[in-house]
């Protein structure tokens, strides 16, 4: 069960259901995540050394998962700093709105399964940390 913390960045640990065929665990709506899922995306083949670029949104929450490789996400709340190495994907990371984010040290073959509690919107995004800070302290004009 998903923690019921909307506003912290966190780990959600899914269930595994082992079989001698092969592990399978699942994702639900509302179940397992804090939001219903609107949106998924993937990021695969990432050129060594390279990162996605950080962001944040205003009203998107996002849970990310390793589904093959590994990957850091690199979070920050406007006045600290976390760092989250994802490697299994029965392992996933909750990342609320307002909260900057980028990925980086893509292993080879990763793959990043995102899911997103809202259908895409380009206004949404924060894209330069300056406006990301002052937004998040209220000092924006």
């Amino acid at each position: 069960m998903a923690s019921d913390n909307r506003h912290e960045v966190h780990l959600i640990e899914l269930a595994k259901n082992k079989d001698p065929r092969g592990n399978l665990s699942v994702i639900e709506s509302g179940i397992d995540l804090p939001f219903k899922v609107m949106r998924n995306y993937w990021i695969y083949d990432v050129p060594s050394g390279m990162w996605r670029d950080g962001h944040a949104f205003k009203e998107q929450h996002e849970f990310i998962v390793a589904l093959s490789g590994s990957f850091d996400v690199v979070v920050n709340d406007g006045e600290r700093e976390q760092t989250f190495h994802l490697s299994r994907p029965q392992i996933g990371l909750y990342v609320p709105n307002m909260i900057w984010r980028h990925i980086n040290n893509f292993s080879t073959n990763s793959v990043a399964l995102v899911l997103s509690s809202t259908l895409y919107d380009p206004t949404d995004y924060i894209e330069h940390f300056e406006e990301f800070k002052s937004l998040k302290n209220g000092t924006v004009e």
